[in-house]
């Protein structure tokens, strides 16, 4: 008798197979038993027939406790009704751990509730759905990049400075020096970049924004890749690639899981390159069309402008050349104006706002200089930095993707705190 996984079962059919599993849940009919059955890889529904089984073996089936693991086996057996394809028609349960009183029930619980087990909750058919998305897009991600020649690169989490010069950032003491959880990977990826041309890096980024929405989390991940000899243009036509392979991957390689979360597909199917490019100036005049009289040129835009722009298309739309003021010091002016930047953000639609934010960085010694002297930062801190521009600079550009906002809005989960396996959030940081 072979020991298999649950997402293997199909190719098993007609054959007597071993599993290690976790009652999901269960329902019995008279003198059938229905086992809803779970091992990571999916779910899979076990029968158990009364006069198959003997009373005894359907006493236990009967009996047995929520999230209570074992090693079953039986016939599987194909089902059309199934869109796994396939049940097990079980003949012998071996019980490994009894569950006692399993907290998450079949019914429904509230959020701060459900957020004070998550490491339980995880074992629903929605969060396991959710981080198999997740994981999915990880995995395309790092296909994307190794197929394009990137090498991966691994910035530090400790750091001196700030990437964008913000006070948003967590302090802590380096022995006898001040230091900051990341926020970025950037600046030490432009230095990879000068050594290796294509690179993009992937991991964990912290915020100390005191926010509550549905789009923030303290702890997040970042992919942010990073390449030289590549201008504005150019890199905007690398991340529209890029949304679309993950996009796609997701949709060949997770139909289940979408098909588990409800997830409008037709939606997801129509993410092709290329996508829609507006102006911030235009930006500025299609809200004031549509009669949001709260917003002026200069102003960052708010979750319901951008939600209204992403309306107006059936695709992420770049919003490109935002004004100088209200971007980080590193980005490159426009050749033509002195008062915004080449710069860009990918707006999600759905009203799922900004997954993507890049722009060409500046590369002239000179300018760079004096943007760090105008933004009040300190030279010591930067000069690392400020040295790249001496020594061979060349055009580059790069970006970063928000891998939570993007599963969010893949997944199509409402609240991004259940796109990541132990979300940190403001008053949160149990379990």
């Amino acid at each position: 008798m072979k020991k298999i996984m649950i997402k293997d079962m199909p190719s098993f059919i007609g054959e007597t197979v071993k599993i290690g599993a976790w009652l999901a849940n269960k329902r019995s009919s008279g003198k059938i038993a229905f086992l809803q059955l779970r091992d990571g890889s999916g779910f899979v529904q076990g029968v158990v027939v009364k006069e198959e089984v003997g009373e005894e073996l359907f006493a236990v089936a009967k009996s047995m406790t929520q999230e209570t693991s074992m090693y079953i086996t039986g016939e599987v057996k194909a089902d059309e009704r199934s869109t796994f394809g396939c049940e097990l028609n079980v003949t012998g349960i071996e019980i490994i751990h009894a569950a006692e009183d399993f907290p998450i029930t079949p019914k429904e619980h509230g959020t701060e509730f459900l957020m004070d087990n998550r490491h339980l909750w995880l074992r629903s058919r929605k969060q396991h759905a959710i981080m198999k998305i997740r994981n999915e897009i990880i995995r395309a991600t790092y296909e994307f990049f190794n197929d394009r020649g990137f090498t991966k690169m691994d910035p530090p989490i400790l750091t001196g400075s700030a990437p964008e010069g913000t006070s948003e950032l967590f302090h802590t003491k380096y022995f006898d020096e001040d230091a900051y959880l990341s926020q970025s990977g950037q600046l030490y990826m432009e230095a990879a970049a000068m050594a290796l041309g294509k690179v993009f890096s992937f991991g964990p980024t912290f915020r100390a924004e005191k926010s509550k929405t549905r789009r923030h989390l303290i702890e997040f991940w970042m992919i942010e890749p990073e390449m030289a000899f590549v201008e504005h243009e150019e890199s905007l036509e690398v991340q529209e690639q890029y949304v679309e392979h993950i996009v796609q991957s997701v949709l060949k390689n997770c139909k289940l899981d979408l098909e588990r979360l409800g997830r409008d597909t037709s939606k997801l199917e129509n993410i092709k390159a290329p996508f829609p490019r507006i102006s911030y100036d235009d930006a500025i005049k299609f809200l004031h069309e549509q009669g949001f009289d709260d917003i002026e040129w200069g102003d960052d835009f708010g979750a319901p402008h951008e939600t209204a722009i992403a309306n107006a298309y059936d695709k992420p739309v770049f919003i490109t050349c935002y004004p100088t003021g209200i971007k980080p010091f590193y980005m490159q002016p426009h050749p033509e104006r002195d008062d915004v930047v080449l710069c860009a953000d990918l707006i999600a639609p759905e009203g799922y706002g900004e997954i993507i934010g890049g722009s060409e960085r500046i590369y002239d010694y000179n300018l760079l200089k004096s943007r760090l002297e105008e933004h009040q930062l300190s030279m010591d801190a930067y000069a690392w930095y400020l040295e790249l521009r001496k020594q061979g600079s060349v055009p580059h550009s790069g970006f970063g993707l928000g891998l939570e906002r993007t599963v969010a809005w893949i997944s199509g989960t409402e609240h991004i705190r259940e796109t990541i396996p132990f979300p940190r959030l403001l008053n949160r940081l149990y379990p």
